[in-house]
């Protein structure tokens, strides 16, 4: 058997360092994303008997208390980062915003929530935050605000302009409502418009204001009318508005027209007196004879003519015959 040649010892060597720099090259192995090494719960029992959310109850103007409880089982300490999310995690504070947890140590931190004194009877949701080493973990929170309901509804603003009706609801209570809607309008010879109430799609939060338009495509062109709304929600809400509006036509041809018409009214009212007046002068007498002269007088002056009855018939035409 002959000895290896000194090109055959290469080889091996050769492949060895060949494997080592693709495995130099290949990208490295993706670690598998694996849970958190720390927690948030509510505070309380075991990691196993833990509350699922926070939960509190209390009516509203009052600051309700409880505790968040952050967790680090790592072997590094860990700052976290807490806040509030959603409409009751607004209402939310905590002792502390920033909170630095030692290994292996678990943290309770105080928050305070504050229900607002326009809150809604009922129940309100939201989250608590807490966001650190990467990770985010949300704790859910839930409220429900106990007190008697108020509901109370109205109606302002009414304006008429066209064929468009203008007015704003208001919901003055505490409860959440949903409006209907019925107007009417009369003119000076009855009922112009009559729409049934009707559920309007929308609703209305305690406090909350909105602006809505009513169409009125067949508005009369002349007419003095009174339009009224009337507004009602669950609850015994109900409100009514009304406004005033007067409809003239403003176009140049109808005005022009409305002139021509006053003017001939007027001519034939005037023709209309003068026949009247013709008919009823006085007569002169028939088979009148001529005016006697009285005789003068020896004091008097010159003598005076003779005073004819004044007739009341129309005059003559210039050349006619009396």
């Amino acid at each position: 058997m002959s000895p290896p040649t000194p090109h055959r010892r290469a080889l091996p060597v050769l492949t060895a360092a060949l494997a080592a720099l693709l495995c130099g090259l290949a990208p490295p192995a993706a670690a598998d994303d694996g849970p958190p090494d720390w927690t948030a719960r509510p505070a309380g029992g075991t990691d196993r008997d833990a509350r699922p959310y926070v939960y509190l109850e209390g009516t509203p103007g009052t600051v309700l208390q409880d505790r968040l409880t952050v967790t680090n089982s790592g072997r590094a300490p860990l700052t976290v980062r807490l806040r509030g999310d959603g409409r009751a995690g607004d209402w939310i504070r905590f002792a502390e915003d920033t909170v630095t947890v030692p290994a292996r140590t678990r943290a309770d931190v105080p928050l305070a929530l504050t229900v607002p004194y326009n809150a809604v009877p009922g129940t309100s949701s939201g989250e608590a935050v807490a966001t650190g080493g990467g990770e985010e973990i949300r704790v859910p929170v839930r409220i429900r605000t106990v007190g008697p309901t108020l509901a109370a509804l109205g109606v302002e603003d009414v304006e008429v302009s066209g064929g468009t009706i203008r007015y704003a609801l208001v919901n003055r209570g505490n409860a959440m409502l949903r409006p209907r809607l019925a107007v009417r309008a009369e003119g000076v010879f009855g009922a112009l418009l009559d729409r049934p109430e009707r559920p309007l799609p929308l609703e209305l939060a305690p406090g909350r204001r909105v602006e809505r338009t009513e169409p009125w495509p067949d508005a009369p062109a002349l007419d003095a009318v009174t339009v009224r709304l009337r507004v009602t929600a669950s609850g015994g809400a109900r409100d009514e508005a009304e406004a005033s509006a007067t409809y003239v036509p403003v176009a140049p041809a109808v005005g022009g027209g409305l002139l021509v018409l006053g003017g001939l009214a007027a001519l034939a009212s005037g023709a209309y007196r003068r026949r009247r007046t013709g008919r009823a002068g006085p007569q002169p007498p028939p088979d009148a004879g001529p005016a006697v002269q009285p005789e003068p007088s020896e004091q008097a002056g010159p003598p005076k003519q003779a005073q004819l009855p004044v007739a009341t018939e129309p005059l003559l035409k210039a050349g006619a015959k009396t």
